[in-house]
C-alpha cells in the first residue's frame, strides 16, 4: 500500500460506503483503508486528471513495463472481457483516487507487490459532465 495523497468525490465516497455496507460477504479492508486516507472533494471541483468511478484509464506496471487500459466500475458492471474492473477488485481499489502520473505500490492477494503508475485519464464522467453515472 502507499501513503501518498488520494482524492475521492463526495458522490463516489457515499456510493462506495453504502455499497460496502450492503455486501457483508466481502472483505473490503484495502478499499476501506484507501477511502479512510482519501481527501473528499466536491463533485463540482474534480480535477480532470483524477481517477474516479467509471473512469477509463491507461496505467503502467512499472516492473513489467506493460501498459493496460481499464475502466473502474461498480461490481454489477464489471466485465473482464471489456476491461471493466470492479472497484472491489484489488486493481480497482489500488487505482481509485490517483492522479495522472501518480504511482502506487500495491500488495495483491497473491502476495506480490506491484508498482503502478497512472499514465492517462482517457475518460472521466465528471470531465464529460456525465452526472448520471
Amino acid at each position: 500500500m502507499e501513503t501518498g495523497r488520494i482524492f475521492i468525490t463526495e458522490k463516489d465516497y457515499l456510493r462506495l460506503t453504502n455499497l460496502m455496507g450492503s455486501h457483508t460477504d466481502h472483505n473490503f479492508e484495502d478499499l476501506e483503508i484507501e477511502l479512510d486516507r482519501a481527501s473528499i472533494i466536491s463533485d463540482n471541483d474534480v480535477p480532470k486528471d483524477l481517477v474516479t468511478m467509471n473512469s477509463k484509464i491507461k496505467f503502467l506496471d512499472l516492473k513489467t513495463n506493460k501498459d493496460s487500459i481499464i475502466t473502474i466500475v461498480y461490481p454489477q458492471n464489471s466485465n473482464t472481457n471489456e476491461a471493466k474492473i470492479s472497484i472491489f477488485a484489488p486493481l480497482g481499489s489500488a487505482l481509485i483516487g490517483l492522479k495522472k502520473n501518480q504511482e502506487i505500490n500495491w500488495k495483491f492477494p497473491n502476495g506480490k507487490t506491484k508498482s503502478l503508475k497512472v499514465l492517462e485519464i482517457l475518460y472521466q464522467p465528471e470531465a464529460a459532465e456525465d452526472w448520471h453515472l
